[in-house]
């Protein structure tokens, strides 16, 4: 006969409930960090169109203008230019 403890069913039953608790309970407080982004973010864009309605702009009639593509293009440079510059600063700095 062995020695030792000899696991029961029983036992394995509960040790799977409570692992089971943890991944719930972690389930849990994840949704609830991603309700909070969802709300935040949602909080955000009601902000943003709201002042774009007060204001009276039509973003879809603004950007369907040709000078938007322009804008757009200068927009994507200046930001190419600063990633740039911001990666040659990082390897000077280090």
């Amino acid at each position: 006969m062995t020695s030792g403890v000899v696991s029961t069913g029983a036992e394995d039953a509960q040790s799977e409930i409570e692992r089971l608790r943890a991944r719930v309970a972690a389930l849990e407080a994840q949704l609830t960090e991603t309700e909070a982004w969802a709300n935040r973010a949602v909080a955000q864009a009601q902000e943003r169109t709201y002042w774009l309605d007060r204001w009276g702009v039509d973003l879809n009639a603004l950007m369907d203008r040709p000078a938007a593509d322009r804008a757009r293009a200068a927009a994507r440079a200046v930001r190419d230019v600063w990633r740039a510059l911001a990666r040659l600063a990082r390897r000077l700095g280090s």
